[in-house]
């Protein structure tokens, strides 16, 4: 009897000193999510495995067309394990048609779309780091300041074909405005002529979550450099295919394209 007693009183210590998980983000589509756990425990989103660091802290995020549910599994260090039924609020995103394009403006030849192909190879590769380290604990800020030009989520349909939605917020300012870290990370890209994108550069900010950068007149900053929030990465232009100076930045989660909305605050007026 004792000895159930003892294993009982056990149980309940493990199950009171097990911390709670905690969430903090935006539970919709294109949404960010910040969270802290039990150190040790181990995460599984839709079959994504989740990092977590020595201080149970982690991060994920939700594709534009995320569906409306997502399962989180959580596994104790006991070995215990729970399972969550995530609610992703769906978004309504603006979709402009234009019809009546010459066709080579809707579909590149052959030699534009090789180009492509071997640009999106190394935004791919470098979107594939997956660091242990949190960047991320640094917070966000805005990269640039000026009018907000385009927003995530919007979509065009040419000539009745639908095209990728665009996956970034867009910010107006002229061209040589200097661009600065949102938050600590680690430059694994910094090209000067992707056909459609220009300059353009990827920071990683640990455990999946990355920053990119596109249309810029200027890379600053070298591929393995490690920078601090706040510091120039480069100028604002009009590189690619870009109808005038702005900044595009994007955010992902691995593959998922996620908000850069939903880390910062609103864009300041003045």
């Amino acid at each position: 009897m004792r000895r159930l007693f003892a294993i009982a009183c056990l149980v309940l210590l493990s199950t009171a000193a097990r911390a709670e998980t905690t969430f903090n983000g935006a539970f919709t589509q294109g949404g960010v999510v910040f969270g802290r756990t039990d150190p040790g425990s181990r995460l599984v989103l839709d079959d994504i495995p989740v990092k977590v660091d020595e201080d149970g802290v982690f991060v994920f995020g939700f594709h534009r067309d995320a569906p409306a549910t997502s399962t989180l599994t959580i596994t104790a260090p006991d070995g215990s394990a729970e399972t969550r039924t995530l609610n992703v609020a769906p978004r309504d995103f603006k979709i402009q048609r234009i019809d009546g394009l010459p066709e080579n403006m809707v579909t590149p030849p052959q030699e534009v779309l090789d180009r492509i192909r071997r640009d999106q190879a190394e935004v791919a590769a470098a979107r594939a780091a997956d660091r242990p380290e949190t960047d991320f604990r640094s917070g966000f800020i805005w990269p640039a300041k000026g009018p907000i030009s385009g927003v995530y989520g919007s979509q065009r349909i040419l000539n009745g074909q639908p095209r990728q939605p665009h996956y970034g917020i867009d910010i107006a300012a002229p061209k040589g405005t200097p661009v600065v870290a949102p938050a600590d990370g680690l430059v694994t890209l910094a090209a000067t002529d992707h056909y459609y994108t220009g300059g353009t550069l990827i920071l990683d900010h640990g455990h999946g979550l990355s920053s990119t950068f596109i249309h810029m007149d200027s890379v600053a900053v070298k591929v393995g450099e490690h920078i601090r929030q706040g510091t120039v990465i480069g100028t604002i232009g009009a590189t690619g295919r870009a109808t005038g100076p702005h900044l595009d930045w994007r955010m992902n989660w691995y593959d998922r394209r996620l908000d850069p909305a939903f880390v910062v605050p609103p864009m300041p007026t003045n």
